[in-house]
């Protein structure tokens, strides 16, 4: 029978419970949005075929039933035996196999053995070698910009905690349009279905705002200031303040506390894998879903006051550093940091700042006016 389709088993393994959308009958088990992402790019798994859950339950019980696994050598089955009507693993032994050698009277030489062997090391992106070019630069003509974010489509949004605007441009840097009177604007992120969400810090609340029709969706009451937002499968993850980490879910709007540890009001947030990342004064922390740290980075004279915070696809973390006017990366496991930008590229009080992992592009804004797209290799 076939293992618990309900549940994801990759996040299982990992001790985390999702709901899996499809079902790799390869692998015996289901996968969830995520899962399912980097199941379909990788090497070994790219080529299985996936069914989805719903398509899945309406298979015939008896076919649901048959086993994948041979519960005598607990391996995948892999031949059908006509004989005995059957599956059965890889065949182990056919026959037997009587091997005999005379030594020979030749001496032969092989002629590679003479020639020089060239090794050619296989291309690592590390710290070191990420390359950073200017796509544009663009004048957002907007002041106290608290957060940022690239949308489908090649547009961004830029949110005015001053003038409580939010501000969508187009590639260009042509203004596309605005939504103002919606509240306090503090940081943003897109989620999902042509819609954002925009934190309101003293207000309490979580704004969803429609991009289609230009106004405000859903509010979500949260009980505490908020600031830094990061969205992962159809929850907001976001700083609290006094409160810590706390993290809501789109769906029935219950609150769980994540991290106890107390958060200055301009603090913000991102989440890689089953990690997540957060600013804290002067320092960056790295922790888990439980909020045990894994790692802090603490460094005045590299990064002062550092805010808006954004992952890349190999785990480098990106930094935008308000009172050191610069962007620095910081590696996955936290022991090793690179400046990328500084106030040389045009950075002053830089504050907002979201990088694309499906684009490879991030965007970083300057408390005031500026902001500047780059291309990440």
């Amino acid at each position: 029978m076939a293992t618990d389709w309900s549940t994801c088993g990759v996040c299982d393994n990992l001790k985390i419970t999702k709901f899996s959308v499809v079902w790799c009958s390869e692998c015996d088990q289901g996968l969830c949005g995520e899962c399912k992402n980097h199941h379909a790019v990788s090497k070994a798994s790219k080529s299985h075929e996936n069914i989805s859950i719903a398509e899945y339950k309406k298979l015939p019980t008896e076919v649901l039933q048959i086993a994948q696994t041979c519960k005598l050598h607990n391996e995948k089955y892999e031949l059908f035996c006509r004989k005995h009507d059957c599956p059965c693993s890889s065949v182990q032994e056919f026959g037997e196999i009587n091997v005999s050698s005379d030594p020979c009277d030749f001496s032969i030489q092989k002629r590679k053995d003479r020639q020089a062997q060239i090794m050619v090391a296989l291309p690592t992106r590390n710290i070191e070698n990420l390359t950073l070019t200017l796509q544009k630069r663009i004048n957002t003509k907007l002041s106290d910009v608290y957060g940022c974010s690239l949308l489908p489509g090649n547009r961004m949004v830029f949110s005015s905690y001053s003038y409580d605007i939010l501000r969508v441009l187009k590639s260009n840097g042509s203004k596309d349009f605005e939504i103002k009177k919606i509240g306090l604007t503090c940081d943003v992120v897109f989620i999902c279905e042509d819609s954002i969400a925009v934190t309101s810090g003293s207000s309490k609340q979580i704004n969803i705002i429609d991009l289609k029709k230009h106004k405000l969706k859903k509010s979500f009451k949260v009980y505490s200031y908020n600031n830094g937002v990061v969205y992962k499968d159809r929850h907001l993850i976001y700083c609290a303040r006094e409160k810590g980490l706390q993290m809501i879910s789109l769906n029935d709007e219950t609150i769980t506390n994540i991290s106890n540890t107390k958060l200055p009001k301009c603090a913000y947030v991102t989440t890689f894998g089953d990690k997540l990342f957060y600013t804290n004064n002067d320092s960056v922390t790295c922790c888990d879903y439980h909020g045990n740290i894994l790692w802090t980075f603490y460094d005045k004279s590299v990064l002062l006051c550092p805010l808006s915070i954004s992952v890349e696809n190999d785990g480098h973390v990106f930094v935008a550093g308000f009172g050191t006017h610069n962007v620095v990366a910081i590696s996955p496991n936290g022991q090793r940091y690179r400046q990328l930008l500084s106030s040389e590229d045009g950075l002053r009080d830089p504050q907002a700042l979201h990088y694309d992992t499906s684009t490879n592009e991030m965007l970083v804004a300057n408390l005031f006016d500026e902001a500047f797209l780059y291309d990440v290799k």
